[in-house]
């Protein structure tokens, strides 16, 4: 695992090969997040919650990039450890692992948040159901902005907050923003 920008760039991390997670690739990750500047500063007292952690890579990549607090929830007790590892060899205070289920968490906090990534297991029965939740639990602030790594069979395009689908490789990414498109049609 490697961060791609910020102040922890070039950083690397080995990730058990025992790990069930499917981290998103470096490849996927550069152009993510490449995209994502035209609508974030992260450096800019952004709080950001990444949801189905994994590896905690792309919390780690918000963090080195400049977010002020990034909130992480990953179930597995060995990855979450793994971020809790990680995250105190980088010696950073901005993320906060939380070991717990994700639907959860997003049924029981009050907190809003400027960025919100989630990268469930693609056969997670529940995928299709997380943008609506996060809408209608209000997680995501004004002019915030949601992104779904999910898999080819899953589409998103007429969810009334839907921005666009971004595809790199294998990897399909829907970006959603917390202000809804109302009539409006995005090409």
């Amino acid at each position: 695992m490697r961060v791609i920008s910020g102040i922890y760039k070039k950083r690397r991390f080995v990730i058990p090969k025992t790990f069930k997670a499917r981290p998103t690739t470096d490849f996927a990750k550069e152009n993510l997040f490449n995209v994502l500047y035209k609508y974030v500063d992260f450096s800019d007292g952004v709080s950001a919650l990444d949801l189905f952690s994994g590896t905690g890579s792309i919390s780690l990549e918000l963090v080195s990039r400049g977010c002020d607090k990034v909130i992480s929830i990953e179930k597995e007790g060995v990855h979450h450890a793994f971020i809790c590892k990680v995250m105190a060899e980088v010696k950073t205070d901005k993320c906060i692992p939380i070991r717990g289920d994700v639907f959860r968490f997003i049924n029981s906090t009050k907190e809003q948040f400027d960025f919100i990534f989630a990268d469930p297991p693609y056969e997670l029965k529940e995928l299709d159901t997380i943008p609506d939740l996060i809408f209608k639990n209000k997680l995501l602030k004004e002019g915030g902005l949601f992104i779904l790594e999910h898999g080819k069979n899953n589409n998103f395009e007429t969810h009334p907050c839907f921005i666009e689908r971004r595809i790199y490789g294998s990897v399909n990414f829907t970006l959603f923003s917390s202000e809804q498109r109302g009539e409006e049609t995005h090409d």
